[in-house]
């Protein structure tokens, strides 16, 4: 059980949907802990009904700021107080207002003002959240502390009216920009009332030249984007005007921002709105270098394979024009064998991943085994199990060696007896098995892999050990022969 729901779990008559919106709460208040320069606890009255007055709270949560240092050395999760310990706690619970203006208290060396906001959830208070900040910083702040400050005391608002975190927002918060990273004041006109320094400069780096403030956020945007490719995009001003949640990127040759909108609410109305911003220009550049990447990989792959293809067909004229049979037979081998590797890459030519879909090769390869066979038409081929998707330096040569056993059981194995070709396919955590096994005539009495001369079961011997680092044994009973190829993951 998650540590949140530990916690509450026996103690709090919290249900599944007020646990539902406390843990939105918690995915969302960094922003909140970094706006007002202070450690933030969430606490759950203890009750088992609720109906009955609360006996005590439990801190369930507990965030740090990143704009500021920390107040509390040691974790709190878990602490449990009494009913009547900690007063502003008890009455931003029962009154659901906003506890602030309290005295500071000192903690160890700092001297610590705790102010409490209600969590309210469908007209219901549900947890209280207790902010403890240093009152030493607080007596002279700057203008970005102040704007952080008032921004901060307008989300508590709407926690404690129940309209922040906001509902339904799927993936708009992910990720979520950090405050450091930039921050934008809008007025209920959507015009910039202030701006942090790393907002100005993101969008100085965008190219513009002026003072940021006093303009409207979606003309600056139109402004800067004017001459990229994306210029015709409509709806720019609308989208950043601050009147609803919204997630926006722009972007032009110089560089990428991406901005999202959080609109302040007192009640039913709407009072402005914030703006989270990152510069994401180095992100979109690699983002851009590993498509033109892939991209390039897949041509690589694409050309490869109509290279072998190219060598194919001439090895296959030249096999033709031959008059000795044994010289054609090699040539034909080769074009078999390089047809194996040629359809490796004509699958990697085709995927956006790194990784090869072996089974679709596999299914190529018994088509292609059968229309090769001089019994085509009385043998069968069948296949158990998958092995899924294998990087590219496992499947060449695995489709080398399935080949190899295939051709060699087709050639050799059910060139005078039987019928059946059976292919069996095992993946485990840390290796596969290929088991080939066929009803045809079995190996000679005297065989040894390691001393054959046969040109294929050399390949296969040798691809197995040095490619693959696995291990292949060739068994031979009354019922016909079986391969088995077992190598690591």
């Amino acid at each position: 059980m998650p540590e949140f729901e530990s916690l509450i779990h026996g103690r709090s008559s919290v249900t599944i949907d007020q646990a539902h919106r406390l843990r939105e709460v918690i995915a969302d208040w960094q922003l909140l802990s970094d706006l007002s320069f202070a450690d933030l606890i969430l606490w759950v009255p203890i009750r088992k009904d609720v109906k009955l007055w609360p006996t005590g709270h439990v801190a369930v949560a507990h965030i740090r700021p990143t704009t500021a240092a920390t107040v509390f050395v040691d974790d709190v999760i878990g602490e449990e107080i009494m009913w009547g310990s900690r007063s502003r706690i008890d009455d931003a619970l029962s009154s659901g207002e906003i506890i602030r203006n309290s005295e500071p208290e000192r903690i160890g060396e700092l001297m610590i003002k705790e102010e409490t906001i209600p969590v309210s959830f469908d007209g219901q208070v549900i947890a209280v959240i207790s902010r403890h900040r240093n009152s030493e910083l607080m007596r002279s702040p700057s203008s970005l502390e102040l704007n952080y400050r008032e921004i901060a005391h307008s989300l508590y608002r709407m926690i404690s009216e129940g309209s922040f975190p906001y509902r339904d927002t799927g993936s708009l918060f992910e990720p979520v920009p950090r405050v450091g990273d930039g921050l934008i004041r809008l007025d209920v006109n959507g015009v910039i009332s202030f701006a942090s320094p790393n907002a100005r400069s993101a969008f100085s780096r965008m190219g513009w030249k002026n003072e940021i403030e006093n303009h409207k956020l979606g003309e600056v945007a139109e402004a800067v984007i004017k001459n990229s490719p994306d210029a015709h995009e409509e709806g720019i001003s609308t989208r950043l005007n601050g009147k609803v949640l919204r997630r926006v990127e722009i972007d032009n040759q110089g560089a990428t921002i991406d901005l999202l909108v959080l609109p302040l609410l007192a009640g039913i109305d709407r009072i402005g709105a914030i703006v989270l911003l990152q510069n994401v220009t180095e992100l979109r550049r690699r983002d851009r270098e590993l498509v033109t990447k892939d991209a390039t990989i897949r041509e690589i792959h694409h050309r490869v394979k109509n290279n072998l293809q190219t060598v194919s067909a001439l090895l296959r004229l030249q096999a033709r024009r031959i008059e000795d049979p044994g010289a054609s037979s090699a040539l034909n081998e080769a074009v078999r064998r390089i047809a194996s590797i040629a359809l490796v890459h004509e699958t990697l030519s085709s995927s956006s991943e790194n990784d090869v879909a072996f089974d679709e090769v596999l299914t190529s390869l018994i088509t292609h085994a059968l229309e090769l066979s001089p019994r085509m038409g009385e043998l069968t081929i069948a296949r158990d199990g998958e092995l899924g998707s294998l990087e590219s330096r496992l499947a060449t040569p695995l489709s080398l060696v399935v080949t190899e056993l295939m051709h060699n059981a087709l050639e050799h194995g059910l060139a005078e007896r039987g019928s059946t070709l059976s292919i069996k396919l095992a993946r485990y955590s840390n290796e596969c098995v290929v088991t080939i096994v066929d009803d045809g005539i079995g190996l000679p009495d005297d065989f040894d892999l390691a001393t054959s001369s046969n040109l294929g079961l050399q390949i296969v011997r040798t691809l197995t050990e040095n490619e693959l680092k696995g291990i292949l044994k060739l068994t031979s009973t009354e019922l016909g022969t079986t391969a088995v190829l077992r190598f690591p993951l």
